[in-house]
């Protein structure tokens, strides 16, 4: 799987983790930003990676700010994208079963980095259920 990722300045540090876990678990990461902890604008980075993932380039997204609020909002932005902020592994499997959600979005200073790993492990592991509510639900969505 191919996954593209992305933070600001809040998110830097964690982001080199999460990659360090996804380069360890064999997926295929590309690095979109931001590459310091020095102030920068999420919109970019959201925007650069929720792109690469709509374009198909990419299976997944993940995205990284301080709360992961910012980043959501950005990328939800971007028709096709369903961004999900997630701050607990029960809302990332549903989010993939129920809403087939393409990128993840973490508040690293929201949450721990153990749980920052468990919850993008749960998140990439989880299968969209394919079923007929879900699917219309994400056609209604689509379609506004």
């Amino acid at each position: 799987m191919k996954v593209a990722i992305g933070s600001d300045h809040g998110g830097f540090e964690y982001k080199g983790k999460i990659i360090d876990f996804l380069n360890k678990n064999g997926y295929e990461v590309k690095d979109f930003g931001t590459y310091s902890n020095e102030s920068c604008d999420y919109p970019e980075y959201a925007h650069q990676v929720a792109k690469a993932v709509v374009s198909g380039e990419f299976d997944r997204g993940i995205l990284i700010c301080g709360t992961g609020i910012g980043m959501s909002i950005a990328a939800n932005k971007v028709k096709g994208i369903r961004a999900a902020l997630c701050s607990d592994t029960f809302s990332a499997h549903a989010t993939r079963e129920h809403n087939d959600s393409n990128v993840l979005c973490l508040g690293a200073r929201a949450i721990g980095d153990e749980l920052a790993l468990d919850i993008v492990k749960v998140w990439l592991e989880t299968d969209f259920s394919n079923g007929e509510r879900h699917l219309r639900r994400i056609n209604m969505l689509e379609n506004v």
